[in-house]
């Protein structure tokens, strides 16, 4: 099984550059299954209908979200219906949406998992148990088990791919949108990065408007954060082969598209 997952998205540079390289990168890597994190591909955050949709028709199968899911309203009116849309596994209880997905390829299940971490984030529930509960589930169907772990702390996301090593597949952190160079295969077959970065501004910091980011760490005042629209773009990417009968990597890749590292099919 070849996995393919875009790093989040964020506004419309993000969603340009999807639209433009996904196919190239199809041609290139031949994957089985295509993810995207989309929480932030509506103008920096959230997501609507229309761009989960956009996503899809340019070849997604499934979008993982994080602690931007409920930032557009909309989102209400139709994420229940987002067959292939998953949020934070770990939010509370009652919470709408889902925070896994089965998706069948040529006859072999994938489960995806969307979790969010607790350090420096909102204070939701353990992603640790939680990850338990859905790994039992999981295995019922399929080895074949690919994490999406948004979180901030790089400890936590280390800890957190550590003790899912050799259980899923794969372990990918996303929401710092500053990809790491630590792409591996732990010791039990587990697929690890810290953050697979952001799919979007090139110039801007973390993709958003470098001068109203530089003002509030100067003067300490509120600011208005908005999208970076201008200047160059990027994607930032992984891509994983699984073993279809252990559900263990066999080999991993980080995908990295800019001026300084273009594209080369």
């Amino acid at each position: 099984m070849k996995i393919l997952f875009i790093g989040d998205v964020v506004g419309s540079p993000g969603r340009d550059m999807v639209q433009e390289y996904l196919p190239k990168l199809k041609e290139k890597y031949h994957p089985n299954l295509t993810i995207i994190n989309g929480e932030n591909a509506a103008a920096g955050k959230g997501i609507t209908e229309k761009i989960y949709k956009q996503f899809l028709e340019w070849g997604a199968q499934v979008i993982t979200m994080g602690n931007h899911t409920w930032d557009k309203k909309e989102i209400f009116e139709f994420i229940d219906d987002a067959k292939y849309m998953i949020r934070p596994a770990n939010f509370p209880e009652g919470t709408p949406g889902k925070g896994l997905v089965f998706v069948n390829i040529n006859g072999v299940e994938v489960a995806v998992i969307n979790m969010q971490g607790r350090t420096f984030l909102s204070a939701i529930d353990d992603p640790f148990r939680k990850i338990d509960e859905l790994i039992d589930e999981a295995k019922e169907r399929t080895n074949l088990i690919f994490v999406d772990f948004h979180g901030e702390a790089t400890s936590e996301k280390q800890a957190f791919g550590w003790y899912l090593d050799g259980r899923v597949s794969a372990v990918v952190g996303t929401h710092t949108h500053t990809q790491t160079a630590d792409e591996r295969i732990l010791p039990a077959g587990t697929a690890y990065i810290t953050d697979v970065g952001m799919t979007g501004p090139y110039d801007g910091i973390l993709g958003v408007e470098r001068d109203s980011v530089i003002k509030r760490f100067l003067t300490s005042l509120p600011v208005r954060f908005e999208t970076t629209k201008e200047g160059r773009t990027q994607l930032n990417g992984f891509f994983v082969t699984i073993d279809d009968r252990t559900g263990k990597a066999t080999k991993v890749e980080r995908i990295i598209i800019n001026e300084d590292h273009p594209f080369f099919s």
